[in-house]
């Protein structure tokens, strides 16, 4: 039994409103994460989600003689956290548009909860105080010498990079910095905005909360290598097309610079030179775009070396331009 007209013609008005309003929704939430950044975890909901995911660890087996038993908890864990973040960020866009005006209610609700999954004001004001401390006092120099290495070497640590940075020279710390720019344009900016353009806020959330919890589980230790295996698998097939999405997005913004050939060369030469699936493609692009080797070693073993044949020395201007208020669309000068 076909449709009637009346209710044919309804829904073609609710699918001529919904793209303008989920467009402006995302517009929205672009300037609010520009202008405000990141909410005081107290109130943040990516932080309620890191305490209630300790919550279920604590309260799961952690027998590491059952690799089995550890990758089906984790699995278990893992979908259902997810599953109840996607579906309370539903809930929330849901119940709040059900009072007039409800477009508006709708726009400003969306906005909200995108603008809680992404990052793009606290990576660049993190990646522009290394930058700053790496900058040299004489201002015709791009010498590193003249850097707060100290000072770098913690700002770094403390909300860039898991390594140890206490043995990195001035020029590896502003490398690393770079990378993690770069990868975290892809987990923190890209991805969210890529999911919620497949499913609306409910599919940001809940790439969110798989990146949460692979930021939290998935690491290669006896603890967590079985009962992290989820979270990472998910998180990997979930940053395929975003990384990729966001080596494309550097390479363009390298154009005024005149260093697109090198950063598309780079990427595609060295896209597959990490050991990880996804943060190649952006940190590829990013040595490209820059100009500079990025590595990395595990003790003294080289895990990867990206843009091989650029110095390995950064001048700390590159690092200031590449965190620049413009280096991110819906940026604003308040926001570096």
């Amino acid at each position: 039994m076909s449709a009637s007209p009346s209710a044919r013609t309804r829904a073609s008005t609710r699918a001529a409103t919904k793209a303008p309003t989920k467009a402006a929704a995302l517009c929205l939430a672009i300037a609010l994460d520009a202008r405000f950044g990141d909410p005081p975890n107290a109130v943040h909901p990516v932080a309620w989600l890191g305490n209630l995911a300790r919550l279920v660890e604590a309260r799961v087996s952690h027998d590491l003689s059952d690799p089995k038993q550890q990758r089906g908890q984790g699995l278990a864990a893992t979908v259902a956290l997810t599953a109840t973040v996607a579906l309370t960020a539903f809930a929330v866009a849901t119940i709040e548009c059900t009072a007039p005006p409800a477009t508006l209610r709708r726009t400003m609700t969306t906005a909200a909860l995108l603008a809680c999954t992404t990052s793009q004001r606290t990576l660049l004001q993190r990646v522009g105080q290394v930058a700053q401390a790496l900058q040299p006092e004489a201002p015709e120099t791009d010498a590193l010498d003249a850097a707060d290495l100290p000072a770098a070497r913690k700002l770094a640590a403390r909300h860039l990079v898991s390594r140890d940075t206490a043995g990195l020279d001035a020029g590896e710390v502003a490398g690393a910095a770079l990378e993690s720019l770069a990868e975290n344009l892809s987990d923190g900016v890209v991805a969210p905005w890529f999911w919620y353009a497949i499913g609306g806020a409910p599919a940001a959330w809940a790439y969110r909360a798989l990146n949460t919890l692979d930021s939290m589980w998935g690491y290669r230790t006896p603890e967590y290598i079985d009962f992290g295996r989820a979270a990472a698998r998910f998180d990997d097939d979930a940053n395929l097309v975003p990384a990729r999405l966001t080596a494309l997005a550097i390479i363009a913004a390298a154009v005024p610079e005149g260093r697109t050939g090198p950063a598309l060369r780079i990427w595609w030469r060295d896209r597959a030179s990490t050991p990880f699936p996804n943060a190649g493609h952006p940190m590829a692009a990013m040595a490209g775009a820059t100009g500079t080797a990025l590595t990395n070693h595990d003790h003294k073993t080289l895990l990867y070396n990206l843009g091989a044949g650029f110095p390995h020395q950064p001048p700390p201007t590159s690092v200031a331009a590449s965190a620049s208020p413009a280096a991110l669309p819906g940026s604003s000068p308040d926001s570096y």
